[in-house]
């Protein structure tokens, strides 16, 4: 064969794992739709009520906190996956700085958990009120999701572009349905609707430390609607040139989504009273009902439906990639890292974190899941962002984004303040994370007991 055919053109094994390499087919433009459409979805779209019933009529003022917490890290981000352009993200991070594996797998692990928790919320959140606007509450919400996961995983599994180019369509949808709702907002200011004074009332049920309190609870939860952008990192050994893509693009997202946000929230307490808000599970339907604009009520459903499809998908492409990173770490066991050779996607890792996935959905819901998501992330960014200044002495031949130093440091307090009892998390979700974590020590341990008995530890 000529050395010009196809063989020279082949991708070559990964030394370490012997797998081909994944497939390099996300571009700048790509890279920024796949961030803004990561972070857009099941939060504004599911929980934005619930923000409202901690906060009061001020509900910008959780997303305005979430916003700049989510640029610090952001920074963070940015200069590591510059740095390293590798899959695994803070799994990776955490054990060049520290190198505990012990800490490293808990990190990655707690990674995962979050993708799957995003993305079980987000299929219940499908199964739900935007659903039954359609069905009217004909439709098993928990098979509806069940099912919603499964065909997600598939897509996902059919290849990288595939699902990249699904999230393309999926995030103009989403987009189209914040769009809506802003337009309502101009529309009602315009034409003397709403209640304006609403926009500046706090009310956390007290004053001084309740106050202080509140807001972070508030903002605790609000800031499930900003996770995503920790996502793409994993995508990296499957971006074109990441170390200049990815700073730019994690920061494009994470503006524009935020500049929505503030948009959404701002129109959605304008023209809904707080406690009709908060007691809905579709709280941006209601917002287009009480506009009385004549839009289709149902086509606004289908669109949220579109939006937390979008969530899910992408959750669940991290989730696999995360896998196959740790397995190409040694983290997890070889066989994690097995790609399927003619779709180049990690087929085991697909496969493995649909099962996960599917049992958080037969046994959670869409608040508790949320929180858990924001919880572990949270206590994942304040890692990530004490990684940044630890490895600021590995020195690498490249170039690469460097934060300025005070970026990760005011990301790490305010991460970590997030995730404290400050913030009124109900205690169940403390529980359910502190279960994650200790199935994830035994999966650790169970992991260090093969490898010693292979002698390969």
């Amino acid at each position: 064969m000529s050395a010009n055919g196809p063989a020279a053109h082949a991708p070559q094994p990964d030394p370490a794992s012997g797998q081909p390499p994944l497939k390099r087919a996300i571009g700048p433009r790509l890279l920024v739709i796949f961030v803004v459409g990561d972070i857009l979805g099941t939060g504004i779209y599911a929980t934005t009520g619930e923000v409202a019933g901690k906060i009061g009529g001020a509900l910008w003022l959780p997303f305005l906190i979430g916003f700049v917490v989510a640029l610090l890290t952001a920074a963070s981000y940015a200069e590591l996956v510059g740095k390293y352009p590798r899959a695994a993200g803070a799994a990776l991070y955490t054990q060049r700085a520290f190198r505990t594996p012990f800490l490293t797998f808990v990190v990655a692990f707690m990674v995962m958990c979050s993708g799957l928790s995003s993305a079980s919320a987000a299929a219940l959140a499908f199964g739900g009120d935007y659903m039954a606007e359609l069905t009217h509450g004909a439709a098993p919400g928990t098979l509806v999701a069940v099912l919603f996961v499964v065909a997600l995983a598939a897509l996902s599994l059919r290849g990288v572009s595939e699902s990249v180019k699904a999230n393309v369509v999926l995030t103009a949808v989403e987009v189209s349905g914040l769009l809506i709702i802003i337009g309502i907002g101009v529309w009602a200011v315009l034409s003397g609707d709403g209640e304006p004074s609403r926009l500046a009332v706090v009310d956390t049920g007290g004053t001084g430390y309740a106050l202080l309190s509140g807001v972070l609870g508030a903002t605790a939860l609000g800031f499930f609607a900003f996770v995503g952008f920790e996502d793409c990192v994993n995508m990296a050994e499957e971006t074109v040139e990441p170390q200049r893509t990815f700073p730019r693009g994690i920061f494009i997202g994470v503006a524009v989504t935020g500049t929505i946000y503030l948009l959404v929230a701002l129109v959605s307490s304008l023209l809904v009273p707080t406690g009709k808000l908060s007691a809905s599970s579709g709280p941006l339907l209601e917002v287009v009902k009480a506009a009385g604009v004549g839009f289709p009520h149902e086509l606004f459903a289908v669109i949220a439906l579109f939006a937390v499809s979008n969530s899910a998908l992408i959750n669940i492409m991290m989730a696999s990639r995360l896998c196959y990173g740790m397995a190409n770490e040694r983290i997890l066991p070889r066989g994690m890292a097995r790609v399927l050779p003619r779709r180049r996607t990690p087929v085991v890792g697909i496969v493995f974190v649909t099962l996960l996935a599917v049992g958080l959905v037969a046994t959670g819901e869409i608040a508790g899941l949320g929180d858990t998501t924001s919880f572990l992330l949270l206590c994942v960014f304040a890692v990530v962002n004490i990684a940044v200044l630890v490895l600021r002495r590995d020195r690498v031949a490249h170039e690469h984004y460097r934060a300025p130093t005070a970026l990760p440091v005011l990301g790490a307090i305010s991460a970590l303040a997030l995730a404290s009892p400050l913030a009124q998390r109900p205690a169940d979700v403390y529980i359910r994370a502190g279960v994650l974590v200790l199935i994830g020590i035994g999966l650790w341990g169970l992991n260090k007991a093969v490898l010693r008995w292979r002698g390969e530890d």
